[in-house]
Order: C-alpha cells, then structure tokens, then sequence
C-alpha cells in the first residue's frame, strides 16, 4: 500500500478509500499512486474479488487505473466530476483512442472512475530516453496525435491539457502496447454548440486560465475562450519539448512564472521555437500559430508535412520499438511552399502608437503633440477660448512629450486640471488621463458630463478582477492610462454604456478587435505598458446588439503627420482613443 496515504494532515481532503467497488464491479484493492493533479489522483486498482488473471484485459482486467476526485474539488460543481459528463457525451463508439471507462459511481467523499490502466506516459518515455527521442519516432508521434485530436475535435470537444504526460502508450504485454493514447478529459470543454452545430462565441476574461503553464496555449493562457487552434498550439510545444528535452519559458519558476512565461511565447518566432529543428515542425508551428479562432484547421494537410520524415516505414514508433501502425499517405496535402499569408509572431518589440478612429457627425476637432509640461496648460486654456474641450491625452515616451485631442462637442460645460477630491465635490469627473514615465498620472476633469459617481485606481498589474466587480455594481470604464508598468483605471455610473469587455494582450489584439466588432462592441479607451495592450470595448444603448459602430485604427511608429488626419476628418472619422506603447509584433 502507498504509505503516503495512511498520514492525514489537518486541512487534507479524506483518505483515499482502501477497497473500492462500483455497482457490481470487481472488489479494488488500491495500490500504488500513478499521479496527481487537477484531475484529481490516480492509482492502480487490484481486483482481489473475484481474483482475475493478469493477462486479462479490458473490463476484466486485474488491474485498472481508478481516477479519484473529491466532491467538493473543482469540476464536480454540478454533482458529478466534468470528465464524466464528457464521456456520457462521446458514448460508447466515439472511435478516439481513450482509456476506457469501465465503471463510475461514488465512494464515501470521492468521485471514482475505473478505467483501463495504460503504459508510459511520452513525458515518462522521454525521461528515460534523454536527450532527445528520435526525430523520426516524434514525427510518428506527431502524426498520431494530429489524428487523434481531429477525432476528438470531429465530436465537437477540445482536450484543453495537451501535454507529453497526457499521451499514454498501451498497456505492457497487449495488444494495444504501441498504441497512442490520450489521457484526461477534466479541462476538456466543446468548441461547437451542441445544439446549433455552430462555432462558440469568442470571449476573453484575463483571469480565467486552467492549463499546464508550459505547454499551454497563450490564448488560453490570455483568457481567450478555447477553439482547435488551442490544442493545436499545444501540441507544437510538446512536439518541441520532445525534440529539445525543454522549452526556451522552462526556466521561470514559481507561482508567478505564468506571466513571464506567456510574455516568453509570445516574443518567441517559429525560427527560434524551432531553431535546428526539421523544416516540417518550423512549418507545422507557423500554421498553427496563424490560425483564427474559429478557423478550420487543415489536419491532414499537417499531417501530409512529417511524411518526408516517417518516410515509408510504417514500423517506426515513439523510442526505439517496432510497430505495425500504418502511417496514411494518401491524403490532402500542404504545398511546399505554402505559407501563412503573415507571420502572428516576430519576438520584435515594436513601440508604436494606437489610435483609434470613430465615425461622427462633423465638428471641430484639434490636436497638438510634442507638448512639454510647460506649455500643456496653455493649450488647455488655449482650447477652453475657442469652446472645445479635451477628449484625449496620451504621453509619448520616445520624445516624452504629451498629445491632447480637444473637439466642440462633448456637451461639457467646464474643464480642469486638479487633483481629483477637491474637483469631485465641484460635480467635476475625469473624462481622460494619461500617464508620465516620471511615474504621474495627468488627469483632466470635466463639468456637465453624464456621470453620477466615480472610481479611480491604480494597480501594478491589471486589476481585471476589480473591474469585474464594479461591472457588477453598474460601473463602466470611462478612462485607461498607463504610467511606466502602472495602471490607473476610471470606473464611472450613469454612463450610457451597457456593457463592456476587454482584451489584454501582449500585442496589439488584432483578432479580438475583429470579433468584438462582430459582436456590436466598439473601442472606448486603450493604453499600453511596455509589457501590455489593454482594449476596453462598449455596447451603447440605444444601439441595436446587431449594430456596429464604424471605426478605424491605425498603428503607427509616429503620431500621424496633419494631412492623414485631415483625411479621416475629411471621412467624418474623429479621433476617439490613443495611447504609445511598446508592444510586441
């Protein structure tokens, strides 16, 4: 017996039961632990009643996996472990190479799952097998997984876990011993509606991430509602990893490695993903990393990429073991010069403003830029003489030096530079603010606006989590600022936003712009730290969800020279957001 399980320290979730019996299963006598993790903890199970032979398998095997969760872990919230209702969903004939579940039910304070009882993980066979495994073994391993996720996905689910320790050979001595298999179905989640067949809704919420930290995707690890392309992702870390025997984000430790590690994906190319790697794997990563969120991955065109490698043998398998597992050949294949019409990920760091334009009736609209502190109130006053008022601040770091954007119809009836307490008692409210590199934060406050009441906060990481709760209470984001690393964030009620969403990226989010857009969601404010790009999006009421509001953006190294914002005026389009920051390309 495991010896581990026979202390208990006070906090500890019930002792593993010693015996286990399903319904009318085999009477389990649990033995050695075969791992641990947010699925839970597995051990082997002994059927000591009846006494079973060793060479049977299946339903009578002598031994099985049992998959233990306790009922008040994560996952069992609607009363029964997630993985349970993801088998019920696939059935019996689902035609994916999965451990078999043989019996479920419940004992004493755990959830219990008696499963087949596979071999080696990949994570095992490449442990014992260091440096490397051979590339044409991790080709095969490459074509089989593929496969293996294209069944899956054709059922409408997403693994959500992909990683070495999740793919299993068969089970020593049987038939199925150099079979592939994948394990763990805990984070599994449908990327297609069950009952409309149609793709889900894309969403981001920066934090809400379940994965393992090294192979997970960076959409996943951004908060980005899963699709195929996650798994996909994935499976070129673990395919690297294999090759490697580590990923270039390995060395991050500790229980704030996540964001270090995402920002390392994300400045990471495919050329130095797959430095000396074999043509196919840089190939196999650039399609994968360019892939859309609902796009139809081309499976057998990936596929079709590590067939020069297999070559014709179709014995070769993961280590040096001889299989009869035919490779197919005769399948959609990718052009050899196919290529991603753009590379998602350069690794350069570009600095770069964002400017966002909004259609409006017509009005006057002003800017200046290359402002220093000295003559920035004189404009302000400048502006007030002629009846317009300012919308929009950023500073800019390359020349520090502040651009203010005033126009005449804000319906504003009076404006300030203050600190904000005082202002606040005046029916004064920030209608923008910018951030310094010197560490301030320059807040304009406004008179006659629509706002009731109002919060300002300033946080060192993105505070994601306080937005949410004042989204709760009715409060929207007016202004978003950033100073060095530093956010400052303006939450105010009795605007006319109903609601709200945000992306936050290490890149200008170019994709979920596109989505929210579908959605009827528009851009009301942006800024960036040299780490980030935060995009708050808004629905309006009395706009129809189906709308959308007309917007451009433009990215661009220096603050656009007159005659370009002249012809977007010239358009009716009217600066409405910008900030500088650095950002990755």
């Amino acid at each position: 017996m495991d010896r581990s399980r026979s202390r208990r320290r006070r906090g500890d979730p019930p002792q593993i039961p010693e015996q286990v019996q399903i319904d009318d299963s085999p009477v389990y006598r649990i033995e050695r632990k075969l791992g641990k993790g947010s699925i839970g903890q597995v051990y082997v199970g002994r059927a000591i009643s009846p006494s079973i032979p060793y060479d049977q398998t299946g339903v009578e095997a002598a031994e099985v996996a049992i998959k233990f969760k306790h009922k008040d872990s994560k996952g069992c919230e609607g009363g029964t472990p997630h993985e349970w209702k993801v088998y019920d969903d696939l059935g019996e004939s689902h035609g994916i190479p999965l451990p078999r579940l043989h019996y479920k039910g419940q004992q004493g304070d755990y959830y219990v799952m008696v499963m087949d009882l596979l071999g080696p993980s990949l994570q095992a066979t490449s442990d014992d097998n260091r440096p490397t495994l051979p590339l044409d073994a991790i080709a095969c391993i490459a074509v089989e997984a593929i496969s293996i996720l294209e069944k899956l996905h054709s059922r409408g689910y997403i693994h959500g876990d992909i990683k070495p320790g999740n793919f299993l050979l068969g089970h020593p001595g049987t038939p199925e011993k150099k079979t592939l298999f994948l394990t763990d179905l805990g984070l599994a989640t449908r990327w297609q509606d069950a009952s409309t067949g149609s793709h889900i809704k894309y969403n981001q919420t920066p934090d809400d991430f379940r994965g393992t930290i090294p192979f997970a995707s960076v959409h996943t690890q951004l908060g980005r509602t899963s699709s195929r392309r996650n798994d996909l992702e994935s499976l070129v870390y673990m395919l690297i990893y294999l090759i490697r025997g580590r990923l270039p984000w390995q060395s991050h430790q500790g229980g704030d490695k996540a964001f270090p590690v995402c920002k390392q994906k994300m400045a990471t190319s495919p050329n130095a993903l797959c430095f000396l790697c074999p043509k196919p794997y840089k190939q196999f990563t650039t399609f994968v990393l360019h892939l859309k969120f609902d796009e139809d991955p081309n499976y057998a065109g990936y596929i079709s990429l590590f067939h020069g490698i297999v070559r014709e043998n179709p014995y070769v398998w993961p280590v040096h073991i001889d299989v009869t597992h035919e490779v197919p050949h005769k399948r959609a294949r990718l052009n050899d010069d196919s290529e991603p019409s753009q590379f998602i990920r350069t690794g350069l760091k570009v600095q770069q403003w964002i400017i966002v334009y909004r259609v409006h009736p017509p009005m006057k609209q002003s800017y200046f830029y290359n402002l220093d502190d000295a003559n920035l109130k004189s404009h302000f006053e400048k502006g007030d003489e002629e009846g317009m008022y300012v919308t929009n601040v950023a500073y800019c770091s390359n020349t520090n030096s502040w651009t203010v954007i005033m126009d005449d119809s804000t319906g504003y009836t009076d404006q300030w530079l203050e600190w904000i307490e005082k202002q606040w008692l005046e029916n004064f409210y920030i209608t923008a603010v910018a951030g310094a590199d010197k560490g301030g934060f320059l807040l304009v406050m406004s008179k006659g606006t629509h706002i009731t009441q109002q919060y300002f906060h300033v946080a060192n990481t993105f505070p994601f989590e306080w937005i949410k709760k004042k989204w709760a209470k009715g409060f929207r984001v007016t202004a978003l600022a950033t100073s060095r690393s530093r956010w400052a964030v303006v939450l105010s009620s009795g605007t006319r936003f109903t609601d709200q969403a945000v992306e936050l990226d290490f890149q200008y989010p170019e994709e979920g712009v596109h989505e929210r857009a579908k959605q009827g969601y528009y851009i009301t404010s942006v800024a960036a730290t040299p780490d980030e790009v935060a995009i708050i999006f808004s629905k309006s009421e009395g706009v129809p969800a189906t709308a959308s509001v007309e917007q451009e953006t433009l990215l661009t190294y220096g603050f656009p020279v007159d005659f370009r914002i002249k012809e977007k005026q010239a358009r009716n389009y009217y600066i409405s957001s910008l900030c500088f920051g650095l950002t990755l390309a």
